[in-house]
């Protein structure tokens, strides 16, 4: 594995904005191989759809693992030799939210988790709340639940990738102090 990878990446960006195909090359990257950790559940024909896209697009470079509410124990599962790369966080934060449970202790329990890993963790996320404010109070609270989840995965990561039209931004590390 090449040295210099970083061991925790965060990717971001909005819907349709490449995030998971620049995140799945990077998990390539260092072995040729890499974990798929899946946080979707199929609750419909259109989510079903969506699930097999992403699979499709995945060779035999890939092995599966889903995990729609625990993330934590799907990543020291898979920890060893091959990058895992999680997608995506928001749909894990739905899973949690809609399930009734604590999302924001097990939010605490990834950022915790994340230093922790031994082998690279690429996690995609998407960007939520750059748009109007909701009409309606869960979608506020999923708003900003998302925003709190991403900047506390950010904080703890090494690199953060923000992708616009499919073009990837790094954010951070950056380049100037604050």
């Amino acid at each position: 594995m090449e040295k210099s990878f970083p061991r925790t990446t965060l990717v971001t960006g909005g819907a349709r904005s490449g995030k998971s195909e620049l995140a799945e090359r990077l998990a390539l990257r260092p072995t040729g191989h890499a974990v798929y950790i899946a946080t979707a559940e199929a609750w419909d024909d259109e989510m079903r759809d969506r699930i097999a896209q992403h699979q499709a697009r995945r060779g035999a470079q890939w092995s599966d693992h889903p995990a729609p509410l625990d993330l934590v124990q799907a990543l020291d599962a898979t920890d060893g030799d091959s990058p895992r790369l999680v997608d995506c966080l928001t749909l894990w934060l739905t899973n949690l939210m809609l399930g009734g449970h604590d999302w924001r202790a097990a939010a605490e329990t990834l950022a915790d988790a994340l230093p922790r890993q031994t082998a690279p963790v690429i996690l995609v996320t998407n960007e939520v709340g750059a748009g109007i404010v909701p009409e309606n109070k869960l979608a506020r609270e999923f708003r900003d639940a998302a925003g709190w989840l991403n900047r506390r995965v950010a904080e703890v990561s090494d690199t953060v990738y923000l992708t616009v039209a499919g073009c990837p931004i790094k954010v951070k590390p950056h380049d100037f102090a604050l």
